[in-house]
């Protein structure tokens, strides 16, 4: 079995997608023999009212009844917008949705705003995980207009030391980290609080360039495929773990890879 834990539908300004709707979504999928993919509406992070990405996403998982079971549809919060509670009450209650995407650097807010401890908080007591990007595309192709990443008049990008101090605020919550950029070295307490949440890497980022050195340093238990798709190729996040070496992974930790740790963290 197959489970890409970092898919997206919508559309992002700055690039022209292809498969990104869930239709040509469900056609990539079985091209690649992908059988679940948990997705969020790239809409969402412009929209100054996120929540009509959701309604948007909703409205087209119901128009395809074959969409219910191939999509995770994850809800876009902005925990600074008015009226955030109630957009993440009707996702989880009414619409079904699975989990979150947050995005401060867009949304303008700093992870440990108080509204998004309490964003992850209330996510949590729902039982599900809280999703946060590394990244959305790669800086140095990055349009002048998109502003996400310029503080100061310095460009920047996230690291894993950026997203820690949440985790450490809320170290009970899941947490999925997609798109591993910019990889940074982790004193011994910051690598313990890594291995003892409830936390997934997905295979997409550029800066799995060995997967077995990550999942050394990490655990077998902390990685899932993942592809960013469509704003990556779809097939790098796969091929990080089927070019893994015997001595390296055996078939049950690959297994874990492909599905097993996506299926315990979505509870499926």
């Amino acid at each position: 079995m197959l489970i890409d834990i970092n898919a997206y539908v919508g559309n992002w300004p700055f690039q022209q997608l292809k498969y990104n709707t869930c239709e040509a979504l469900s056609a990539r999928m079985n091209k690649f023999g992908v059988d679940i993919s948990v997705i969020s509406n790239l809409n969402g992070i412009f929209y100054k009212n996120t929540q009509s990405s959701n309604e948007e996403l909703f409205e087209e998982l119901r128009s395809n009844r074959k969409f219910k079971d191939r999509f995770i549809p994850y809800a876009v919060i902005n925990p600074i917008y008015a009226g955030w509670q109630d957009d993440l009450e009707t996702c989880i209650k009414t619409y079904g949705f699975k989990g979150v995407r947050l995005y401060p650097s867009y949304h303008d807010y700093e992870i440990l705003d108080p509204a998004c401890i309490e964003l992850v908080k209330r996510v949590r007591d729902y039982g599900l995980p809280v999703v946060f990007n590394f990244r959305m595309e790669d800086t140095r192709q990055r349009s002048w207009i998109d502003t996400a990443y310029v503080k100061n008049n310095v460009i920047r990008e996230w690291n894993l030391k950026n997203i820690l101090p949440i985790v450490n605020a809320v170290p009970d919550a899941k947490y999925i980290i997609v798109n591993f950029a910019n990889a940074v070295k982790l004193d011994v307490e910051e690598l313990s609080i890594v291995k003892k949440t409830n936390l997934l890497f997905d295979t997409s980022g550029r800066a799995i360039t060995n997967m077995a050195d990550f999942l050394k340093h990490f655990g077998e238990d902390k990685f899932a495929f993942g592809t960013h798709s469509p704003i990556l190729d779809y097939l790098t996040g796969l091929l990080r773990i089927e070019s893994l070496l015997p001595n390296e992974a055996d078939e049950n930790t690959k297994e874990l890879l492909r599905s097993g740790n996506a299926k315990r963290m979505l509870g499926l």
